[in-house]
């Protein structure tokens, strides 16, 4: 009597967990693709930024329908209101132009801006209240427009560069006529690091700027198909082994309205990256890399006369270097400065002086720094984060400069991202891990000092979520893999289910993390909720691993990457509840070439297949990153045959089915355009999607469209 009532106890305790589960929501295709973004986005700390000079952290609230912007002094906790937005409103516009408090960028300690459609605005703190002033209108064509906290401003429109000096003078700086000479804009299609073409001097009185001439690159036409009729608008693509570009890298000056252009050599299809600034202002380095790059100088040039002051080192090596940061220099310290460097197989620091002598490694181990953040002037330190615990997580770290040692500054399993106030005694950080949604804490780097202020609430607590497992792999030479498998709702071990493998497995990209959600994308969640089994991992050739797992890859491009994700598959088909019959591969970009690739050079694996953007040869693709990883077509003809896609068609086996953009700027959109050419003439029934006015992409309320098209098709095919 008694063991049944603890039997019927259970089962209606069991009865109402089933109940419980059964309530919970499933995600909207909506969700699962821009919910993260949008509707189930996690609380955060709005425009978080640090005061100059100060210990003042600022960020944007929402109160009574009115934003407001508070600031916070630490170590007290004190918090005070800036301004309100209808203040602001008021104070500019005498109306409520602004729905929110804009982005704030702060000039100095007592002066921010924002900028308006191309039209500035100043904000100036007089000791006891801000006041505002309506600072400049740029021209509605004005681009690349660079605020310097001198009061300079500079953009480009079309291919010339423009300069607004503190005393609002407009200066032309160029003048070119030929369209194809640009000045001020992006180089090397954005490798390297290259994020910007503007560098104002440490004390803005002097304009340093990338001048591009691509007037022996082919062009190659792009068809706005939203005109009637279309319209052609050619661009300058260079690709793998063809004609590249030059730059060049000059120096304006606004006060004698001359321009002096460093003499970097030849020959002119060379790589010129992390430029920087001397804080004296007398001297501009850059890294000169070859266009085999595989050897590097860092070079200074006096910015009076162009010339070459010295080499102060070379890096080479046999596959290729990539510098990808300037150089930081020491607080107050003319002649020191810290160079990132791969030389011993993994992105460390170095503290180097001006005369090329290295002082000392300041960070060692088989790990990367991922960041320096700042400095600890008075405890000669700087802040950094690094994949020092693991390569799954990120820390925050103070390094002695002078003595090495390396301080850890959070205790919390995650990745973490800080911004750091000017003196480096506190940092602002944010963490999130596959338990924890987002935490935002203010931390002292010299004391215990913590000030949680956001704990974010899982927004996903009322929906059915799928069963996540942490997967390490071997690479065949013994490499640890990290991969993540997400089983089926209500998984039973003893059924048998479709998998999907999601991948890209290319440079610069780390798909495997610890952060919120533990899934890495909601999509994944979404597809588990409808009955497969999804699955993750970074094989060799993906970012955060060392250069020799990057380097594995090395001029065949498409196979050791195949050989890790096929380790993948290996250990999907050890499983007892996985339908090797059933097996799907889904990735974009250099996923969709690993996607094509794997459907082509491995036919049968896998049953469905769908590729995004991908590229099918990379004699076709830019040759700053082509050629570093693959060399040119001459000089790698069996890696360049290997990995082209189109005289491998006649092996699908299977559904394909290719999407891409037709104004994909990266991979351009006859990759795919050639591969159908091919699979006509082959006798091969393949199928395709276009998504017209895209790029390499499909962004905003469209990406439903194409994650709903992907997911169709693994329903019709695999399911």
């Amino acid at each position: 009597m008694t063991s049944n009532k603890y039997l019927l106890l259970a089962t209606c305790l069991l009865a109402v967990a089933f109940d419980s589960e059964a309530q919970k929501k499933l995600f909207t295709m909506a969700e699962a693709t821009n919910g993260m973004a949008t509707t189930l986005a996690l609380q955060s700390v709005k425009q978080a930024s640090w005061q100059p000079g100060t210990h003042r952290f600022y960020q944007v609230v929402k109160s009574n329908g009115n934003d407001y912007w508070i600031g916070t002094e630490y170590p007290k906790s004190t918090t005070d209101t800036v301004f309100s937005l209808k203040q602001l409103n008021q104070s500019l516009f005498g109306k409520d132009s602004l729905k929110s408090i804009p982005a704030l960028s702060w000039l100095a300690k007592d002066h921010v801006y924002f900028n308006n459609a191309n039209n500035l605005n100043k904000g100036t703190f007089n000791g006891k209240t801000w006041s505002w002033e309506q600072w400049l209108t740029l021209p509605d064509a004005a681009e690349n427009i660079k605020v310097d906290k001198s009061g300079n401003i500079a953009y480009t429109i079309e291919q010339n560069l423009w300069m607004v000096t503190a005393d609002k003078k407009t200066l032309e700086v160029t003048k070119e006529t030929n369209t194809n000479i640009l000045s001020g804009g992006q180089v090397h299609r954005r490798e390297f690091g290259i994020e910007e073409g503007i560098f104002f001097s440490p004390k803005g009185n002097l304009l340093a700027f990338y001048q591009m001439d691509q007037t022996m690159v082919a062009d190659y036409p792009f068809i706005d198909w939203l005109k009637t009729p279309a319209t052609i608008r050619n661009t300058k693509y260079p690709m793998a082994g063809g004609v590249s570009h030059q730059v060049t890298l000059r120096v304006f000056n606004p006060v004698t309205k001359e321009t002096v252009v460093l003499q970097t050599g030849t020959p002119k299809d060379q790589y010129l990256t992390a430029v920087t600034w001397s804080p004296d202002e007398q001297s501009i380095f850059i890294a000169v890399l070859n266009r085999e790059q595989n050897h590097m100088w860092l070079n200074q040039y006096d910015v009076k006369t162009g010339k070459l002051v010295k080499t102060l080192f070379e890096e080479q090596h046999d596959k290729y270097v990539e510098p990808q940061h300037p150089l930081t220099f020491l607080p107050d310290n003319n002649n020191e400065f810290i160079w990132w460097s791969e030389r011993d197989g993994f992105e460390h620091l170095y503290r180097y002086n001006t005369d090329g002598k290295l002082i000392s490694q300041l960070t060692s181990g088989n790990y990367e720094v991922n960041e320096i953040l700042g400095f600890n002037k008075a405890a000669h330190q700087v802040i950094i984060s690094s994949a020092k615990n693991s390569p799954l997580e990120k820390h925050l770290y103070a390094v002695d400069y002078n003595s090495g040692k390396m301080t850890a500054l959070d205790n919390e399993a995650g990745t973490h991202t800080a911004t750091v106030c000017e003196d480096g005694n506190f940092l602002f950080d944010v963490y999130s891990s596959a338990e924890v949604p987002k935490v935002s804490v203010i931390r002292g780097t010299k004391t215990s000092f913590k000030k949680e202020l956001i704990n974010s609430s899982n927004t996903l607590a009322e929906y059915n979520r799928p069963q996540i497992r942490n997967v390490e792999l071997k690479a065949d030479d013994g490499t640890p893999l990290y991969g993540k498998i997400i089983l089926p709702l209500n998984f039973d071990s003893t059924k048998k289910y479709p998998v999907v493998v999601y991948l890209y497995n290319g440079p610069h990209v780390q798909l495997v993390k610890n952060t919120f959600p533990a899934s890495g994308n909601l999509w994944y969640e979404y597809m588990a909720q409808h009955g497969y089994i999804m699955f993750i991992m970074d094989g060799r050739g993906s970012s955060n691993r060392g250069r020799a797992f990057e380097q594995a890859t090395f001029r065949q491009l498409g196979t050791k990457e195949m050989d890790d994700q096929l380790k993948g598959v290996a250990y999907l088909k050890s499983l007892n509840y996985v339908d090797a019959n059933r097996m799907g591969i889904h990735g974009w970009s250099f996923g969709g070439f690993m996607t094509t690739s794997m459907m082509l050079r491995h036919p049968g694996v896998f049953k469905v297949g769908v590729a995004g953007g991908p590229v099918m040869d990379w004699s076709m693709y830019e040759i700053m990153y082509t050629e570093r990883y693959m060399d040119t077509p001459k000089e790698n003809p069996k890696g360049y045959a290997d990995a082209q896609l189109y005289d491998k068609i006649k092996n699908l086996k299977g559904k394909l089915l290719l999407i891409h953009g037709t104004d994909d700027t990266t991979v351009v959109w006859q990759h795919s355009i050639n591969f159908l050419r091919k699979a006509v003439s082959d006798g091969v029934q393949v199928d395709y999607f276009v998504y017209p006015g895209y790029e390499h992409n499909v962004r905003g309320k469209d990406r439903v469209h194409l994650m709903q098209k992907v997911t169709d098709y693994f329903d019709t095919y695999l399911k």
